[in-house]
């Protein structure tokens, strides 16, 4: 740089500099804060498309047709009034939703009838009637049971393939949620998600032989729990077994609580649900070996880890706990 030839040049430099210097250093913050901004607003897009968002206002699952295989977060938000679920469902090659609900949701509608009219042996009978192809379905995970006005996440790992999504909650009158609509078919494309496994901390096991274990201290707070099936087995009602978070009111019930998960009970999975339970979401049935996350917040109270399989308590499958503070 010259040097100034006088003061009065110099002196005019640094009152230039005075004014100049504040409004270029405001440009340029706003250039950078305006950058910033719009990165912000990307990492929210980028964590919003990350999260497979399901809505039931009814009898319907409201969610995209296809999505990434690998792990994806699934956000099921329950804007009806009764209790659902979703489980995803690995159909046998060439079977879809339509087959679910002309050939499998018909034969446990007529069960169920029959059961509720006291006729347990004709209703059970009545299971022969399932095609060959429904002992190749695969459960492949899903949702806990979710109280109206609830919020549930689940995190699950799929692979490529067709699937359908189904509720078997059921009606008042006995039937089932997947003859009222609630089946869907979703296709998981090759394309990973390139998404990471969510790291939980607290884990729970679950087994046929060893029921829930519950590994870690349960508080208050957001928590994001690990469900490994050390073992997957058919139970008496058809079902393995999975978990789903219940927060107890004081008058809450347990025994008629481990009655109603029972779907095979008459009175098991039914509208209504017990009164002064809610349902959390959790992880539905999945193969032995394999782990799924669901995320909740839980505040001071009482809690249930129950599984939906008859004499869930005898099994070690229904474990309550309490959060003082």
């Amino acid at each position: 740089m010259k040097p100034f030839k006088n003061y009065k040049n110099a002196y005019n430099f640094v009152i230039l500099s005075i004014f100049i210097l504040p409004v270029f250093l405001l440009i340029y913050s706003c250039k950078t804060d305006k950058k910033q901004s719009e990165t912000n607003i990307e990492k929210e897009k980028i964590e919003k498309e990350k999260v497979v968002e399901i809505l039931t206002e009814n009898m319907d699952f409201q969610m995209p047709d296809t999505i990434s295989s690998g792990w994806n977060t699934f956000r099921y938000k329950n804007s009806s009034p009764q209790t659902h679920f979703f489980l995803i469902d690995k159909y046998p090659e060439g079977k879809t939703s339509e087959d679910a609900e002309n050939f499998i949701a018909p034969v446990f509608d007529n069960a169920m009838k029959l059961i509720m009219e006291g006729k347990t042996e004709e209703g059970y009978a009545e299971f022969s009637k399932l095609p060959e192809w429904f002992n190749d379905v695969i459960f492949v995970g899903g949702s806990g049971l979710l109280s109206p006005n609830q919020v549930s996440i689940t995190n699950l790992n799929l692979k490529q393939g067709k699937y359908i999504i189904e509720c078997y909650v059921k009606m008042e009158n006995g039937v089932f949620h997947t003859s009222m609509g609630m089946t869907k078919d979703l296709v998981v494309t090759n394309n990973d998600s390139g998404y990471k496994e969510p790291k939980a901390d607290i884990s729970i096991n679950i087994s046929s032989t060893d029921g829930i274990v519950i590994n870690d201290t349960i508080s208050s707070g957001k928590h994001t729990f690990s469900v490994y099936f050390k073992d997957q087995i058919v139970h008496e009602n058809f079902v393995g077994h999975d978990i789903h978070l219940v927060k107890l009111e004081e008058n809450a019930d347990i025994d008629k609580l481990e009655h109603w998960m029972n779907w095979a009970n008459p009175e098991g999975l039914i509208e209504p649900a017990p009164s002064h339970i809610t349902f959390l979401g959790g992880v539905n049935d999945m193969p032995a070996g394999s782990i799924g996350y669901f995320t909740a917040t839980l505040e001071k109270g009482k809690y249930a880890l129950i599984s939906e399989v008859p004499n869930a308590l005898s099994k070690n499958m229904l474990q309550t706990f309490v959060i003082s503070e």
